[in-house]
Formats: C-alpha cells, structure tokens, sequence
C-alpha cells in the first residue's frame, strides 16, 4: 500500500501557468538546457506556487517551448520536463522516460551487480529527482517539493516494472524544511522494510547501505567502476584509501587480494560501517581503520615514513560554491603533492574529485601542478569519469573525475 500521506499532494490543488521567456531564456530553452532561472521569465502569474505546471511560450507568446514545473523556493524557478509543445505529464509520461533510463542501465546486470542509480536528475530529463536501486529497495530523493504531487504515480510505474519489497523517501535539507512534517525523510512510502541496512553487491563484491539514516540515498554508486580498478591493481598490494568513508575502494582492494588496506576517514562511525563491509566478503589481507582529519593524518604517516603501493584520495566536494573554487583548487593540487609523498617507488596513486564546478580540466591541471613538485617521474595512465548508471545530458552533471597516476622510479 503507498503512503497515505501522499494524498495531501493532491493534483486538482496545482494550477497550469502560461509561461514567457525572455529572448535569453528562450535560447537556453531552444539548446535544450532544463533550468529556467527567475531572470529568464518575462511574465507568469503572480500567484504562481511549487508544483504548478508551467506551459512555456517564447518571448512572443506565440510558440510553445516545452513544460516544466515551477518552483517558487528556487533560483531556478523552472525545471524544465519537456522541450516539446503539447506534451502531457502522466504517469505514462514517466513511465517512457523510467524505462528509458533503465535501458541504459542494462550492460550494468552482466557484472554482477544489483544496486544502480536508475534516475539522475536533470540528466534523466527528471530534473532535481534521485531513484537508486539496492537490490529489491528503492529509495527515491527529492531535490525539490515540485514532485510530491507526482510521486505516487512514480511509484505505480516503479511497481510495475522492477521487483520491489520496499520504496524509501529521502529528502534533501531545503526540501525537508519546504514539506515541514507533510512528507519525513525516511518515510516508508511502499512495502516493508524489515532492516534499514540492505545488502547488494557490485562486480560480486558485497556491500550494504543504510537507507534511512546513510549519507545521500546510503551509499554513493557513482565510483562503481573506479572501485572495481583499484581493486585489480591491488592484488599483493599495501593500500591507503583517504576518505574512505563506507569503504568502497577498502573492500574492492582487500577482496582483490591486498596484503594491507588502511581506511582513513574523519568519522568513527563510517569506519565501522566500512569494517562491516569489508566483513561480508571473504578476504585474507589486513584491514586497518584510522579515524583523524585527512590532512592531519597524512602528514602523521609521512613523519613516520610511511608509503603505499596504491593510494586513494577521493574527498568530499570542497567547491559548494563559487566563492569556494579558487580554495578547492588548492586544496586539490595539495592533495596531489602529499599523495606523492605516501606512494611507494612505482606505485600508483589515484586521485579523484565530486566538486562540479570544478572541470576536469582544472581538476587534472591542478593533480599535474601538485606531482610536478615531488621531481618523480610519472604518466596518467587513465581518465575516468561517470558510470553509466550517471550519463551525462548538461554539463553540469559531470561532476566525477578520477585520474590514475603511475610513478616510474629507478
């Protein structure tokens, strides 16, 4: 049985808005991009409310662009859901662009892997909407209120097509505060859920998630394909992952065949979940977990002379904002130098970045910068990006880059 708290977002309280762009907004429109910014709107009612679906003419009125949702509460005042005219937004509408997704995912199933991200926002033309699969759980995250009214339709399409025993609501801080008790993150809105820690596995290795209380939806799918490389470089191998959180590249390195893997997080309580982790595998390497800010901890190692034949660096995002780009630069090119200092004679080091609005190019510029200072030689080897559970449709979804650096020393 769904929720019955969804019948509060019932669609007959939602309005259809005539919407008019601005010559700039109705380009942005035309190429095909899915937010449209409060500057961008020439004229709408004032009695505009979130949820409400938008019917988006040119600058003149007399052309349809496409539909979107409006949402009062955001700069991006309209997240765009089609840019076609005529277009009807019910559940069959969902129901073409979930199982268009899920297409995509499909050479996922022949790795032995059950735990994908089926929806990706903007990029699956479902803008500020999250569905990740563990198993036979889905949890869904909401970015914006815009989707409550058509949440209940999501799931009606989600139960027809995939094995499902549970769908969990996740809620972003902002759309918590907007629902103020109408909808919980948290809230069980399918099914039974009999232990928030579900079990999946990714290339054969297992792994479990916290779906009601875990960073995101429990777990972060996005590196799927790098854990699974660092995994084949480590076999024999002594190992560091900094920011190891649940320990996605700890236990890929360790049921690979690792002599030592050291977990190094700033949170006790995700080391032990990385230990859990790591237990549900079989494996006879070494595990060691030290809780300490990452920085504080690298230096600690370096006095000690300790060195790795493979290092992780993988922190968490350092540029939020604009403001914070030219200190995330910096940060990233220190990450580079320290990091050359913990890798052993011919070892690698893998560094890697989640903040989007730094691009690649400055991501892989400031690695080269910060190794340049260490006078070893070395090659990137490889430049990864997103699985394919997370395509890529605007710019600013890519935000996931990874480079694998081999030292060559005498």
């Amino acid at each position: 049985m769904i929720l019955n708290k969804l019948q509060h977002f019932d669609a007959s309280k939602y309005n259809n808005q005539a919407v008019r762009l601005t010559a700039a907004g109705e380009r942005s429109l035309i190429n095909g991009h899915p937010w449209i910014f409060s500057n961008s709107i020439l004229k709408i009612k004032p009695t505009a409310k979130t949820g409400d679906l938008c019917v988006i003419f040119n600058k003149s009125g007399k052309k349809i662009l496409g539909v979107g949702l409006f949402d009062e509460n955001s700069p991006i005042r309209i997240k765009v859901l089609s840019n076609e005219g005529g277009v009807k937004i019910d559940k069959f509408f969902f129901k073409l662009l979930i199982l268009n997704a899920f297409k995509k995912r499909i050479p996922l199933f022949d790795t032995n892997t059950n735990s994908f991200r089926l929806i990706y926002g903007e990029n699956d033309y479902l803008p500020s909407l999250i569905i990740d699969v563990y198993n036979d759980v889905i949890v869904i995250k909401l970015y914006s209120v815009i989707w409550c009214r058509f949440l209940t339709q999501i799931i009606e399409v989600i139960l027809e097509e995939l094995t499902v025993s549970a769908i969990i609501l996740r809620l972003s801080r902002n759309t918590d505060k907007e629902l103020n008790g109408l909808l919980d993150d948290g809230d069980l809105l399918y099914g039974k859920l009999y232990n928030p820690i579900v079990p999946f596995f990714e290339h054969g290795v297992q792994f479990s998630a916290n779906v009601i209380s875990g960073h995101k939806t429990g777990y972060f799918l996005d590196h799927r394909e790098n854990r699974r490389r660092v995994g084949l470089i480590s076999k024999n191998k002594k190992v560091l992952d900094i920011f190891s959180y649940a320990g996605g590249f700890s236990v890929h390195a360790l049921t690979s065949g690792a002599k030592s893997v050291t977990s190094l997080d700033i949170s006790s309580q995700a080391l032990l979940i990385a230990k859990q982790n790591a237990s549900l595998n079989s494996f006879i390497g070494k595990h060691i977990t030290i809780a300490d800010d990452a920085f504080v901890a690298m230096n600690k190692l370096i006095a000690k002379k300790e060195v790795y034949d493979v290092v992780v660096i993988d922190p968490p995002s350092f540029a939020k904002s604009k403001s914070e780009i030219s200190l995330a630069k910096k940060k990233y090119k220190q990450l580079a130098e320290i990091g050359a200092k913990l890798t052993a004679k011919n070892g690698y080091l893998i560094l890697a970045s989640c903040s989007s609005r730094i691009v690649a190019d400055s991501f892989f510029e400031m690695n080269k910068q910060g190794l340049n200072q260490s006078n070893r030689y070395f090659i990137l080897e490889k430049k990864t990006f997103h699985d394919i559970d997370h395509p890529i449709r605007i710019p600013e979804g890519a935000y996931l880059k990874c480079g694998y650096y081999k030292f060559i020393d005498d």
